[in-house]
């Protein structure tokens, strides 16, 4: 099976005139911002005399009060976030046109519409993160990818030795053909999940989809506590797939609905990308991830490495949403960097929970 991923890409926005449209999303987040220091409930919408937006070095809010001590922290110890019923974490990352990471921005730096509206409040804002990680190992053990999959072994292990560095993180370990299979639950021992990567014996077809779809259902939808983590899949695959029978757009909402990202690796080291690279990428960026493409297999490595830095240094914005509803709907997300250099990159929505 190989259905084409029904997402939007993140560029179609633009159409919609980029400088109107950025003015009038930074004034929504920057009247937003402001609300965070009402004690009463604000309105939906902003009052009639609101001012013009101004460039956003002249908006950046001066530190005030406990406001500013929570959202101008940078925490580099674990981050607790305590949230409300109808409170929404949004952990993003910033990164410039060549990838790199940006650090030091404000909440000012940034505007936001969920379902289509500016919060009701913004209630935290904190930089560079270190939230506690529930990450799932998922590598295609396929036939397709049998002379890379020693170097697939061994990048993973090593990953797992450096990314694992509290007692705070688990992960676990899944090799897929034609079916999943988990050689490791969850956990933090090292060797217990090095031991699950060096389990994994390629052969069969390809059943990509239906293995994420299990990752997520399984293993990170449940996942839920007081405190956010930060969950994510790190695929290894050439992205083909060929005995899958759950539908691509389901593995997106599935992702959606456990609130977590796809970091892919492509195993396709053929000189041009083929369709596989493109159903790894529509993946990842749909979730809020990334894809990376490695030109040999002994690059791989980087990849993890860059997967690493990415998981450790984000920023994770908490809001109340405006006319929220308990009704199990799909809201979208829209998150948008004031600075066009920068990207921010989050996942596309999210579903409201069910009273």
């Amino acid at each position: 099976m190989n259905r084409k991923i029904k997402t939007t890409p993140a560029t179609k926005t633009h159409r919609w005139g980029p400088r109107v449209f950025g003015l009038v999303l930074a004034a929504a987040f920057s009247w937003a911002a402001a609300s965070a220091q009402q004690t009463a409930t604000p309105p939906v919408a902003p009052p009639a005399q609101t001012p013009a937006p101004q460039p956003a070095q002249a908006r950046a809010p001066q530190p005030t009060g406990a406001q500013s001590t929570e959202s101008q922290a940078d925490v580099n110890a674990p981050t607790i976030v305590r949230l409300g019923v109808n409170e929404v974490n949004l952990i993003f990352t910033v990164s410039d046109k060549r990838g790199h990471y940006i650090a030091n921005l404000q909440q000012s730096d940034f505007a936001l519409l969920d379902d289509q509206k500016a919060p009701a409040k913004v209630n935290s804002f904190h930089q560079q993160i270190n939230l506690p990680l529930r990450v799932g190992i998922v590598i295609d053990a396929s036939t397709s990818i049998r002379s890379r999959f020693q170097f697939e072994q061994q990048s993973a292990s090593e990953f797992l030795l450096q990314i694992l560095k509290a007692r705070s993180d688990r992960a676990f370990v899944m090799g897929f053909d034609v079916t999943p299979t988990v050689t490791q639950d969850w956990t933090n021992n090292i060797d217990a999940l090095e031991t699950g990567v060096n389990r994994l014996r390629p052969g069969g077809g390809t059943a990509l989809f239906d293995a994420v779809y299990t990752a997520c259902r399984d293993k990170l939808l449940t996942e839920r506590g007081p405190e956010p983590v930060r969950k994510a899949i790190v695929l290894l695959s050439d992205g083909d797939d060929n005995q899958s029978r759950v539908h691509p757009d389901e593995v997106i909402k599935e992702c959606e609905r456990a609130e977590t990202i796809i970091y892919a690796i492509s195993t396709n080291w053929t000189p041009s990308r083929g369709q596989g690279d493109k159903v790894l990428t529509q993946m990842a960026e749909a979730t809020g991830g990334q894809v990376f493409f490695p030109p040999s297999v002994e690059e791989m490595s980087n990849s993890f490495h860059e997967i690493e830095e990415e998981l450790r240094s984000q920023y994770a914005l908490t809001y109340t949403p405006a006319d929220f509803k308990y009704d199990g709907a799909f809201r979208t997300i829209y998150l948008y960097c004031n600075d066009r250099r920068y990207q921010a990159r989050a996942k596309k929505g999210y579903f409201a929970p069910r009273q």
